[in-house]
């Protein structure tokens, strides 16, 4: 990568004739930065999608002074390695999940409480206002500039017996989640049982009964195949955790104002549009499962499974006392 700080460099240590030299052969524009970012999901996800328009809206209208590229896949490593190469300005950019951001950010642990947001779009409200600033705060204290708030959508509950419409209806279902005590301490305060497994081994349990259910979204129930066998998709909302497209604070302070005014713009651009997208892809993946015979139910009175929560809360505040007004906040905006 050609910084700023090479050119720097070499025009205090060659004499002007060379400096002018070595910038006629240089690829223009000088000063160009090629950036690398992270990305976990593959070519035509939604989140790929998005990135791929906000690396081109960023080389279009810098003319070439910033050339972001995504590397998809999670070529680059998983996502606790691409976070600390993003702070350490070995990468320039990523698209984080918050759920593993916890052990660097405190904070961001908040956003994994169940039933914490109402909705997908109260989730955004939060974001893009004043409490999506005091995360992108911390974020910055830890060396990660969040220039915009993606979208994961809505993880649910679904399983092969019936469908849930109150906490009462979780009692005694075996449901795999994911390795996390306070996804395991949910279930357990419905009355269910938690399995936490590897997703890979999802559809064979739900097959052979070793589990009755499990929790995701939309698109990954349909795409995982789980809903060949599990007929009863109960819409809870129970986990709504957001993203962010984050820029390494190194990469991010050699910027111009004016290029930082760019970036930023791309980023929420590209927000809106990975939003837009996710929406239409839950979707279809919502018709196609229907069309194949699950019996979809929205689950209306949240309220109920939120009480369920709060010996949960309480721990969590107590061990977290500084986040009691911050999870506050989230829960009394409209």
């Amino acid at each position: 990568m050609m910084t700023s700080r090479f050119w720097n460099n070499l025009s205090a240590s060659l004499p002007a004739v060379a400096v002018a030299g070595a910038l006629s052969v240089a690829a223009f524009p000088a000063h160009a930065e090629d950036w690398r970012g992270w990305n976990v999901h593959p070519d035509g996800y939604p989140n790929s999608v998005a990135l791929k328009f906000f690396d081109e809206e960023v080389s279009k209208n810098t003319d070439g002074r910033i050339n972001p590229r995504i590397y998809n896949n999670a070529v680059l490593g998983d996502q606790p390695d691409a976070i600390d190469q993003t702070r350490s300005g070995a990468l320039d950019f990523g698209n984080f999940n918050m759920g593993p951001m916890g052990p660097i950010v405190p904070e961001t642990d908040v956003l994994s409480l169940p039933f914490l947001f109402d909705s997908v779009d109260q989730m955004y409200r939060v974001m893009d206002g004043d409490i999506g600033k005091r995360f992108a705060d911390a974020l910055a204290e830890k060396d990660l500039i969040a220039l915009s708030w993606f979208g994961s959508g809505a993880r649910s509950f679904y399983n092969t017996d019936h469908p849930i419409e109150g906490p009462d209806d979780v009692k005694g279902l075996k449901l795999r989640v994911m390795n996390n005590d306070l996804y395991v301490d949910m279930v357990d305060a419905l009355g269910g049982n938690a399995t936490p497994m590897s997703y890979g081994e999802v559809f064979q349990s739900l097959k052979t009964g070793v589990i009755d259910g499990a929790e995701n979204n939309f698109p990954s129930f349909e795409s995982s195949n789980h809903y060949e066998v599990a007929k009863y998709f109960s819409e809870t909302g129970h986990l709504i955790i957001p993203e962010c497209l984050c820029v390494a604070k190194s990469s991010w302070n050699e910027l111009s104002d004016e290029d930082k005014s760019i970036v930023r713009k791309a980023a929420e651009d590209a927000a809106q549009k990975q939003r837009e997208l996710w929406k239409e892809g839950a979707e279809k993946s919502r018709e196609k499962v229907e069309a194949a015979g699950v019996k979809v139910n929205e689950v209306k009175d949240k309220a109920a499974f939120q009480k369920r929560m709060e010996p949960i809360y309480q721990a969590f505040i107590k061990e977290h006392p500084d986040l009691e007004s911050l999870i506050d906040d989230i829960r009394n905006t409209q």
